[in-house]
């Protein structure tokens, strides 16, 4: 029973003796402690590191490129919500309502209270994905706050003060009981 299993895999037919002495060659050079470092295998590992922290830092911008798409995509769904729960319904219109979106004119059809309400900017037409929603004033703002490119129609009165008045410097408060 002096032989060992190696051999017997030789005898066996199992393994071949170019095998065998792989193997103890690989043992003895595991035995010995390592590898010895040269300045080629310095090298090599400095390129790796190098390798590491590049692709690292590739990572981490992708990620802040995708926490950036999130971060817009959510703020799209908000406004989405913002405009749909807030909408005025425009059934009946009769009146139609020309606007500019872009370079393109384009045609709301309001009744006649939505039309003056429109034009005295309690009323502001804003754009939702690929169609045109009438939303209330103080929605208009909330929505001119996140996204200002939304909204296309929102006559905001301007107060005219006439040169010649002398009361032109003292506001009247908007509280004011008569």
């Amino acid at each position: 029973m002096g032989n060992s299993l190696q051999e017997q895999l030789i005898k066996a037919g199992l393994a071949s003796e170019q095998r065998l002495k792989e193997t103890r060659s690989e043992k003895r050079k595991s035995a010995k402690g390592g590898k010895r470092r040269g300045p080629r295998q310095d090298e090599a590992a400095r390129r790796a590191a190098a390798a590491r922290a590049e692709k690292q830092e590739r990572d981490r911008e992708i990620e802040r490129q995708r926490r950036e798409e999130a971060e817009q995509r959510a703020l799209e769904h908000e406004l989405r919500q913002l405009i749909h729960a807030h909408r005025v319904v425009r059934e009946g219109g009769e009146i139609a309502y020309n606007f500019a979106d872009g370079k393109t004119l384009k045609r709301l059809y309001l009744n006649p209270d939505q039309h003056a309400r429109v034009q005295s900017g309690r009323l502001a037409i804003v754009r939702q994905d690929t169609f045109y929603e009438l939303i209330d004033a103080g929605t208009a703002d909330r929505v001119k706050a996140r996204d200002p490119g939304r909204i296309l129609v929102w006559n905001q009165p301007e107060r005219e003060t006439d040169a010649d008045d002398p009361y032109a410097e003292f506001k009247v408060p908007d509280d004011l009981m008569w």
